[in-house]
């Protein structure tokens, strides 16, 4: 029917025009196509956000965890440049008294040694008076010896002899 009133010249109204027809399929069928491209256009930025928004949330998940790390790895450091002092400081201490006991072994020493050489020199002078009476005794025996013999043949053995025992009563009290 269209296509006779069409042909018969007839002008029923815009809803028998082929081209009417034409141009409201075409709209129909770009809105059906515009809403699943639409669909999958909006399908796949919401899919691209939720993987941004899960990159997001991993990054800071582990900037997190990097800053948990690093923070216990201040604690750790600081921890052992704190022992680290303690020990230096432990080990001046101990350096210190170490100087002070060996200056105080040395001076112990250094006194022991004197008094050894005083008691050496000691010892040596009192041999040194022993050897020089010996000394003395020796020449006295042999300057009496010469003596006595000198008398006893200038002969005063007798005289001598006499004299002795005379003295002997006065020596024995």
């Amino acid at each position: 029917m269209i296509g006779t009133a069409w042909a018969a010249g007839d002008t029923p109204g815009m809803m028998s025009d082929p081209t009417f027809w034409v141009a409201v399929s075409f709209v129909i069928f770009v809105a059906i196509a515009g809403k699943a491209g639409w669909r999958a256009l909006t399908g796949m930025l919401d899919a691209r956000a939720a993987g941004i928004a899960k990159q997001l949330a991993d990054a800071a998940n582990l900037r997190a965890e990097a800053e948990a790390t690093l923070t216990e790895y201040r604690r750790k450091r600081d921890a052992a440049e704190t022992e680290a002092k303690g020990i230096v400081e432990q080990a001046q201490v101990e350096a210190a008294r170490l100087r002070e006991r060996a200056a105080a072994d040395v001076e112990t020493t250094i006194k022991l040694r004197e008094r050894q050489a005083l008691d050496r020199i000691a010892q040596a002078e009192a041999k040194a008076q022993v050897d020089v009476r010996i000394a003395a005794v020796d020449i006295a025996m042999v300057a009496t010896r010469a003596l006595l013999k000198e008398r006893m043949e200038a002969g005063l053995g007798s005289e001598l002899v006499d004299q002795a025992i005379a003295e002997l009563p006065r020596r024995l009290n």
